[in-house]
């Protein structure tokens, strides 16, 4: 099972909730709407790239736009691997969390 940092999985869940609609800015601020973190483009471009040659996400370049000027957009699509990756990352926080959780939240909030 290929580890997962914290980021890696804010990018996949992204990915994962964006669908079609996955590719850079669309992912930062899908990020930052459901976290309230302020993340850069560059990192997770980065991170994209690392977790493409880990066989987690695949990108395709999409036609371009009529009118729109630049380059074409890059998509990102979750793969099974990545979807497993994920998966086995919230089920192993799930059971750590399992009956810990009211504790963590009575520590917090002393």
């Amino acid at each position: 099972m290929p580890y997962l940092g914290e980021f890696e999985q804010l990018i996949l869940y992204s990915v994962l909730h964006l669908d079609d609609r996955a590719f850079g800015l669309s992912i930062r601020e899908e990020i930052e709407a459901r976290t309230g973190r302020t993340v850069s483009s560059g990192a997770i471009y980065t991170a994209l790239g690392r977790m493409e040659e880990r066989g987690l996400v695949t990108s395709y370049v999409a036609d371009p736009i009529e009118g729109r000027v630049g380059r074409p957009r890059k998509y990102y699509r979750l793969e099974p691997a990545g979807a497993r990756a994920l998966h086995d990352s919230y089920t192993t926080i799930q059971a750590m969390a399992n009956g810990a959780v009211s504790r963590l939240r009575t520590l917090a909030e002393s």
